[in-house]
């Protein structure tokens, strides 16, 4: 007989998202390219079932150039033109141009001496915050904090609930349930 291990609900047993579940949601991303690359993923699946963009994770690192602020900065109308017709993403034009201007906003902090990944991790001094295990939270305070100062920098599709979700989906937040075997593993 073979165990399972103890998951969060929300990853049931698609093997994708079981996955996601265990080698990636909640790890404490440090890389300012792969926290950049979450929240535009994240903006994308407004309104959508996170599986969704998962399963076309790939075809958007390879629509938005492996998601590198400096080429995406550079995209023009003939780009949106491009991923307009690409079905492998989800063909959103304001979530495209989003992702587009979120890029020329992650490349004018990094003028400004702002290093992306710096800027995520200080509104929590670097710390792994965690929450209780037991309560299903959508959005607090700090995430209302954090969108409306990516907000006034020139992001979009950064309200607290994307914010938060984006916030557990790189381990600013341990999330996991009580029960979860990644709970303690990434709290340890």
């Amino acid at each position: 007989m073979t165990t399972h291990p103890s998951r969060c609900g929300w990853a049931g047993h698609d093997p994708l998202m079981c996955a996601y579940h265990d080698t990636d949601w909640g790890v404490p991303e440090r890389d300012g390219r792969a926290l950049w690359e979450k929240l535009m993923l994240d903006g994308f699946q407004a309104g959508l079932a996170w599986i969704t963009v998962l399963r076309k994770r790939e075809a958007f690192r390879a629509a938005f150039a492996g998601f590198d602020p400096e080429q995406v900065a550079r995209f023009d109308e003939a780009d949106i033109a491009r991923l307009m017709g690409n079905a492998g993403i989800i063909r959103s034009r304001a979530k495209i141009e989003s992702t587009i201007g979120g890029a020329r906003a992650v490349l004018a902090m990094r003028e400004a001496g702002l290093d992306f990944a710096t800027y995520c991790w200080s509104f929590t001094d670097g710390a792994v915050l965690l929450g209780d295990g037991a309560k299903l939270v959508t959005q607090s305070p700090l995430s209302a904090q954090i969108a409306a100062d990516l907000k006034s920098r020139g992001f979009k599709f950064v309200g607290p609930t994307i914010v938060y979700a984006w916030m557990q989906a790189v381990g600013i937040v341990n999330d996991h349930e009580a029960t979860c075997f990644r709970r303690a593993e990434l709290a340890g």
